[in-house]
């Protein structure tokens, strides 16, 4: 089993940049996919982000051109580099990895809170 521990958040003006981190307590490797998603309040949990392991990357519509993912395997580490926040950007944001795509989530983390002020 694979622990996964998000870092990062806090509270930032609208227009800032936060980076969230997720350490996981072993090997991405071989985890085909990891990814982002956000909960705000009183909403479903949605896709912010995901990588695979070659590279590719997806995106919500709502975040292209702001957010950027990466993954460093060798650190087992993954990222989201969140710029021109917005107060509609707040929610608690996870961490997730799954063996077989973005939405089979086979992990996840306990969650980070990302908090947006206008």
């Amino acid at each position: 089993q694979v622990q996964l521990v998000e870092s990062g958040g806090g509270l930032v003006q609208a227009g800032g940049s936060l980076r969230l981190s997720c350490v996981a307590s072993a090997s991405i490797f071989s985890i085909y996919a990891m990814a982002w998603y956000r909960q705000a309040p009183g909403k479903q949990r949605e896709l912010v982000a995901g990588i695979t392991d070659d590279g590719t990357t997806n995106y919500g519509d709502s975040v292209k051109g702001r957010f950027t993912i990466s993954r460093d395997n060798a650190k087992n580490t993954v990222y989201l580099q969140m710029n021109s926040l917005k107060p509609e950007d707040t929610a608690v944001y996870y961490c997730a990895g799954g063996h077989r795509g973005f939405y089979l989530v086979n992990y996840w983390g306990q969650g980070t809170q990302v908090t947006v002020s206008s």
